[in-house]
């Protein structure tokens, strides 16, 4: 037997996971040019707790890969569980999505002055 096995996995096969039931992707680095802070990704629970009652924020550096392709982004994400997802996700996901609109827009203005795109 492997030393490793017996040691805490460090990476672990996921063959299934649950599908949230609201996914709110919000290209963060792409416009505002850098990482959102913790207290901005504080600001964004705050200004969703008023909406859905559970939900996680990622705040992930994601790298594609693909052919001659590479890319690299800063995203933060929102992902709501399907439980707490609503009788209509479909109001409740467009008003994350201008939450998180004018919480992008409000940090970009704290740092760059201006907050337009």
């Amino acid at each position: 037997m492997s030393p490793l096995l017996d040691e805490p996995a460090i990476s672990l096969l996921v063959r299934e996971h649950d599908e949230p039931g609201i996914e709110v992707r919000i290209n963060f680095g792409v416009f505002a040019g850098r990482h959102a802070t913790p207290a901005e990704i504080e600001e964004l629970a705050l200004a969703l707790r008023g909406l859905v009652p559970a939900f996680a924020i990622v705040a992930e550096n994601r790298h594609e890969f693909g052919g001659v392709v590479e890319a690299s982004v800063h995203q933060v994400v929102v992902e709501v569980p399907q439980e707490n997802a609503g009788g209509e996700p479909d109001v409740v996901a467009q008003q994350i999505v201008l939450t998180a609109n004018g919480w992008a827009l409000e940090c970009m203005a704290s740092r760059h002055g201006t907050g337009e795109l």
